[in-house]
């Protein structure tokens, strides 16, 4: 797509100045999921360290819903947006103004392209890590709902701000996360609760999503990287100084809090 760098050059200073606009130029509007792709890829340059990892967006209906598509996408994380656990992040410019519990993944080993797409046996025995995190969304698109998937990829997956905690030290293999429970507190505000079946059924069946769409698109996704899987439970609405923390029972807890 020749007009790729510029398309990702007009997200990233949208992204940067926290403007937005109603669609891209017609000749830099992508009709692919694979020019979606090209657009986004230009967006590393822009960073200054090396990508972090990947993510998924709409991975449940709340999310599909939430960002007008019909299925899951994957985004880029750029380590510059990452924040630990118990971090106060800023939501100036933010118009999602939503957080959401996500499991997460670290890898143990290169997950390089292939013919054959990889099994979600072979993506867990690449796994290093299960790690807890809260992602902080949002678009470059005055109406994101409705500018279509190819837009969105190109918007690197609605992708802004990700608190992402260690790896987690109590025994997860033999969970189903399938049926695992998230508990949420958005300050004294309300509580809603979640499970792991949110996503695409399964985390581990969206990290097996992630991984056969980036290596399909000719990318390995690297040793240590990090993938949340997506929310598992309806978006939390936030607002200026909210606390927001997730209880996921025995795996442990995040939380951040929302600048004031």
């Amino acid at each position: 797509m020749p007009q790729a760098a510029d398309a990702a050059a007009i997200i990233w200073k949208l992204w940067q100045s926290g403007e937005v606009t109603e669609a891209l130029p017609d000749q830099m509007r992508p009709a692919t999921r694979a020019e979606g792709y090209a657009i986004q890829a230009h967006l590393e340059k822009y960073s200054a360290k090396p990508r972090y990892g990947w993510k998924i967006a709409a991975t449940s209906k709340a999310g599909q819903q939430h960002i007008g598509v019909d299925g899951p996408i994957a985004g880029r994380l750029l380590a510059e947006r990452i924040h630990p656990p118990g971090a106060t992040v800023s939501i100036k410019g933010n118009r999602m103004l939503v957080a959401e519990p996500e499991f997460a993944f670290s890898f143990a080993r290169d997950m390089a392209p292939r013919p054959t797409p990889y099994t979600q046996a072979e993506v867990m025995d690449s796994v290093a890590d299960l790690h807890l995190a809260l992602e902080l969304p949002d678009s470059r698109f005055a109406d994101f709902a409705a500018v279509g998937g190819m837009s969105l990829i190109a918007d690197n997956a609605c992708a802004r701000d990700f608190v992402i905690g260690p790896a987690v030290t109590a025994p997860w293999r033999g969970l189903d996360l399938s049926k695992h429970p998230v508990h949420a507190r958005v300050g004294s505000r309300y509580e809603r609760d979640g499970v792991g079946s949110n996503v695409l059924g399964d985390p581990r069946i969206a990290l097996t999503w992630l991984v056969n769409e980036v290596t399909g698109l000719g990318i390995t996704i690297g040793k240590g990287e990090i993938v949340p899987t997506g929310i598992c439970m309806i978006p939390l609405a936030i607002q200026s100084g909210d606390h927001v923390h997730a209880d996921y029972g025995p795996l442990g807890t995040i939380d951040m809090t929302v600048a004031a």
